[in-house]
C-alpha cells in the first residue's frame, strides 16, 4: 500500500501548484501573452512570399516597342520598377540594396524583335547574394516578358508558335501563401518555449525558496511529486495550444482542415515531451536562471533550426539530418502542418505520434530516475 499513489495527496499537490501558477504573473504571461505575441510576430514578420520586389529598368532603346514593354513591367503587381539612366547607375543601386535586380533594354531591342535570333533581346541582372530573392526576380520578369510577347502577338494578329499549356494547381495550400505553413510551424516553436520554460522553473523554484525540504519531509511519493508538477502545466499548455490555434484560424485566417480531437492528442504527446525536458533540466540544475537558459538552448534553438519549420531538412548535411531525428519538434511540425493544410492523414499522424510518445517517455522517465526523496 505504501507504493500506491494517493489521489488525495496528488489532488492537494496539484491544487498547491495551481495556486502558485495563478499567483505568479510570469507564468500567466508565458502561458497566455507570450504565445499571442510570438504568433503575430511569426505571422506578420516572417513572409517568404515576395510580392513587391524592387527592380531597376534601363531603357537604352526608347522606341515604341521598348516603352510598350516597360509599361508591362510597371503594371506588374509583383514589381516596383525604378527607371535608371544607365547600367552603372543601376549597378550601384543594386550594390547598396535599393533594387534586387535590373532589366536592360539594349539599343537594338526593336531590331532583335524583328528577326529570330539565339540572343535574347533583354538582359536581366539579379542580386545573387540572396538566391531566393534572385529567383523571384527572374521568375517575375520572365512572366512579364512572356505575357508581353503574347499580348504583342495578339495585337498584331501574328501567328504564335504551338505551345503546350500547363495548368498549375497547388494541391494543399491553394493560395500558395507561405503564412499558411509558417504559422502552424510557429505554433510548434511557441509550444516548445512554453512547455520547457514553464517546467524548467518549478523544481528549481522549490529548491531556491526552501520549500522542497518541506515536501521531502512529508509522505509524498516521487510519482506524486512529478505528476503534481506536470498536470497543472499540461492544462496550461493545452489552453495555450488552442489559444494559438484560435488566433491562427479566426484572426490570421489560416485554413484548418483537420480534427481538433486529433490535434489535442498529438499536442498532448508533444507537450509531454517538452514538459518532461523542462522538468529534467529543473531537477538537475536546481537554479531558475540556469534552468531557463538551458531550456532555451536545449529546446528552442534546435526546434527553430532543425524542425523543418523554416529550413528544408533534406538540404542539410547528412549528419545534421541524422541529428534532426532526435528533435521532438520535427515530428510535431510535420503533424500540425498536415492537420492544418491536408487534414487528418493517419500515416503522418501515427508516425509522428509514435516518436513523440517515445520522447515523452524518455524525458519523463529520466526525470523520475533523477528525482530523489532526500537532500543531496
Amino acid at each position: 500500500m505504501k507504493n500506491k499513489i494517493s489521489f488525495r495527496r496528488l489532488r492537494a499537490l496539484c491544487r498547491k501548484e495551481t495556486l502558485q501558477i495563478l499567483r505568479d504573473p510570469s507564468s500567466n504571461i508565458i502561458a497566455f501573452l507570450l504565445p499571442v505575441v510570438l504568433l503575430f510576430i511569426f505571422g506578420y514578420g516572417i513572409n517568404l512570399d515576395s510580392t513587391a520586389l524592387r527592380i531597376g529598368l534601363v531603357l537604352e532603346d526608347t522606341g515604341p516597342e521598348a516603352r510598350h514593354f516597360a509599361d508591362s513591367l510597371y503594371g506588374s503587381p509583383y514589381l516596383r520598377v525604378t527607371t535608371g539612366g544607365n547600367r552603372e547607375e543601376m549597378d550601384q543601386a543594386m550594390t547598396v540594396g535599393m533594387v534586387r535586380g535590373f532589366v536592360v533594354v539594349p539599343m537594338d531591342f526593336a531590331e532583335k524583335l524583328k528577326r529570330p535570333t539565339d540572343t535574347s533581346p533583354l538582359m536581366l541582372v539579379t542580386d545573387g547574394a540572396e538566391p531566393n530573392t534572385a529567383n523571384f526576380v527572374q521568375n517575375y520578369v520572365t512572366g512579364a516578358w512572356n505575357g508581353w510577347l503574347l499580348q504583342r502577338a495578339a495585337e498584331r494578329g501574328e501567328a504564335r508558335p504551338a505551345e503546350i499549356g500547363i495548368e498549375s494547381r497547388f494541391w494543399f495550400n491553394s493560395s500558395a501563401e507561405s503564412r499558411n505553413y509558417i504559422i502552424p510551424g510557429s505554433i510548434t516553436i511557441i509550444m516548445t518555449v512554453i512547455g520547457t520554460l514553464l517546467t524548467s522553473l518549478v523544481v528549481a523554484r522549490e529548491w531556491e525558496r526552501g520549500t522542497m525540504e518541506t515536501l521531502l519531509a512529508t509522505p509524498v511519493m516521487r510519482s506524486e511529486l512529478l505528476l503534481s508538477k506536470l498536470l497543472p502545466y499540461y492544462v496550461l499548455g493545452i489552453i495555450s495550444l488552442f489559444l494559438c490555434v484560435g488566433v491562427s484560424v479566426f484572426i490570421l485566417h489560416v485554413p484548418f482542415r483537420g480534427s481538433f480531437l486529433v490535434l489535442w492528442g498529438i499536442g498532448t504527446l508533444f507537450l509531454a515531451s517538452c514538459l518532461g525536458m523542462g522538468l529534467l533540466l529543473s531537477t538537475l540544475l536546481r537554479n531558475q536562471f540556469n534552468s531557463a537558459q538551458a531550456a532555451l538552448n536545449a529546446a528552442f534553438l534546435p526546434a527553430l533550426m532543425l524542425s523543418g519549420f523554416i529550413y528544408e531538412i533534406r538540404s542539410m548535411p547528412t549528419i545534421i539530418q541524422a541529428v534532426s531525428y532526435l528533435i521532438p519538434a520535427r515530428y510535431f511540425v510535420t503533424a500540425i502542418q498536415t492537420i492544418f493544410q491536408a487534414g487528418t492523414v493517419w500515416t503522418v499522424i501515427l508516425r509522428s505520434g509514435l516518436f513523440l510518445l517515445l520522447a515523452a517517455v524518455f524525458f519523463i522517465g529520466l526525470t523520475a530516475l533523477k528525482t530523489r526523496r532526500r537532500l543531496e
